[in-house]
């Protein structure tokens, strides 16, 4: 037994989220789309997690930060799911469909979107469009999209058990913050030991310093967001974060934790043979993309699945987006993925645009860009970060400064911390732009006035880039004659019913 339905949601991220609302906007019937989620609430903002979630006074709380606020735009609780969905039917109808000879799909009258919370999906088999759930359930679709994003790295992964211990924390989804707000909660002023120093572990650390509890951050690198940040400017952000208390120990890891008899952590002990008494650990190592129901299926590349600029995948009728995406940047040339919130949001629309305007739908040109607000600072990037860095702006005073990253001559990255809101338009416009740069010390001079000055200009059109990004052959998915032969069906069904109905009565 199962369900069908037109398009299908693999995931209850923000992706998914952003996903429903391109449908519900570009005209979706009722009951075409379902959203499978192994988390059991409807889809949220996962930036809040680690900001407004874990503060001490009025935290944030759902159904507060339910996609899509973060962006501005409705905010899409379970009501709204019911709720939307034009009232005419399409695809989805009361009837019988007879996929094969052993399997019979029930696909019922119902409103709105569906949701399928709190289930995980234990296999896919794309060729034949269906998913089967860890309950034994098959649903089917036309098309669908992996919005299943990336699940953290575990201290296990690196050789250190202990990850079930209660005061031991990650930071994914509700039930991982739950539980850092529990640690947090049962010990006032106490000791954490962050390990990791990129996103989560940096947004951790101020959250966890404004709930008065003492933090030392740890990891290999020599500098906080490495990936990201130059020495020079994570330098800054380092001296900031140890006025408010953090300490910092680098170049090292965590090697074993220590544990009392009921199984709490009260130490770690790292590779340089420092022991740190704690009360806590918050661990922000990384992640890893969920593709594992689709290897062997569809092509991987960047550890995510590989799509073209329509976000569409080597098989025709899936689509992937978010974390899990990995897809061709047109202003580089080349394919990449990308861990960030504002990736998720946009991808997810042009997917949604591509499946149902296909032919008014262009290739997604997306410029890359992570941003990150904590304390009193906020900063913005825009672009890549190779090259050769030219700093501008007075850095010490943290009033506003930042960095352009040019290469073959072209400027291809920028960063900036404390702009207003039309600077950081300007960095933004600029790096789209790319403007040949021939002098370095006059770039330095001009400062963020460079970007003002270019992103104010008339735009030259952009030479396409030809990026062949997914090598894929892919044909348009056709579904349409589905439909009409659907409504044929289920009228003939009904007729038949009625009839059938009327005998039996007679009889």
């Amino acid at each position: 037994m199962g369900r069908a339905f037109v398009y299908v949601i693999l995931g209850g991220g923000v992706a998914a989220g952003y996903a429903a609302l391109e449908f519900v906007n570009r005209g979706l019937s009722n009951a075409q789309l379902c959203i499978i989620s192994q988390e059991p609430v409807a889809p949220y903002e996962r930036p809040a997690l680690s900001k407004g979630f874990l503060l001490p006074e009025a935290p944030a709380r759902l159904p507060s930060f339910h996609t899509c606020v973060g962006a501005n735009q409705e905010r899409l609780t379970p009501k709204w799911y019911k709720q939307h969905g034009n009232s005419f039917i399409t695809y989805s109808y009361f009837l019988l469909i007879l996929s094969s000879f052993s399997n019979i799909y029930f696909i019922s009258f119902h409103s709105g979107i569906e949701l399928i919370l709190g289930t995980a999906v234990k296999s896919a088999d794309v060729k034949r469009k269906t998913l089967l759930t860890a309950t034994g359930e098959t649903i089917s679709y036309k098309i669908l999209i992996v919005a299943t994003g990336a699940r953290a790295l575990k201290l296990e992964e690196f050789g250190v058990t202990g990850s079930d211990a209660e005061n031991v924390c990650y930071l994914r989804d509700i039930a991982d913050a739950n539980r850092l707000v529990d640690a947090i909660q049962s010990s006032p002023g106490g000791n954490a030991v962050v390990i990791g120093g990129g996103y989560i572990g940096m947004e951790c650390a101020a959250s966890l310093v404004i709930n008065k509890i003492n933090v030392t951050m740890v990891f290999p690198e020599t500098h906080c967001m490495a990936r990201l940040l130059t020495p020079k400017i994570a330098t800054y952000y380092e001296e900031y974060y140890k006025s408010k208390g953090v300490d910092f120990i680098k170049g090292t890891v965590l090697q074993s934790l220590d544990f009392d008899s009921n199984g709490k952590v009260t130490a770690v002990n790292l590779r340089d043979g420092r022991k740190i008494s704690v009360d806590m650990v918050v661990v922000g190592i990384g992640i890893r993309p969920n593709t594992g129901l689709f290897e062997g299926q569809l092509t991987l590349e960047k550890g995510g699945i590989k799509v073209n600029g329509k976000l569409q995948s080597s098989n025709s009728s899936v689509y992937a987006i978010g974390d899990v995406a990995a897809f061709p940047v047109k202003v580089f040339g080349e394919i990449r993925r990308l861990e960030h919130v504002d990736a998720a949001r946009k991808s997810a629309r042009h997917a949604v645009a591509a499946i149902m305007d296909g032919d008014k739908t262009g290739e997604f040109d997306y410029l890359p860009f992570f941003y990150s607000r904590v304390f009193t600072l906020s900063w913005q990037f825009y672009g890549d970060n190779v090259g050769e860095v030219v700093y501008f702006g007075d850095m010490p005073s943290g009033e506003t400064f930042g960095a352009y990253w040019v290469s073959k001559g072209h400027l291809v990255g920028a960063f900036l911390e404390g702009g207003t809101k039309e600077e950081y338009e300007a960095i933004a416009k600029t790096t789209r732009l790319r403007p040949e740069i021939e002098d370095l010390g006059e770039l330095e001079r001009h400062g963020l006035g460079f970007a003002v000055t270019v992103s104010q200009k008339p735009a030259p059109a952009l030479p396409l880039v030809d990026v062949r990004a997914s090598d894929l052959l892919l044909e348009k998915p056709l579904f349409a004659w589905h439909a009409t032969a659907g409504v044929i069906l289920a009228a003939s069904i009904a007729a038949f019913a009625y009839v059938y109905g009327r005998r039996r009565h007679r009889w």
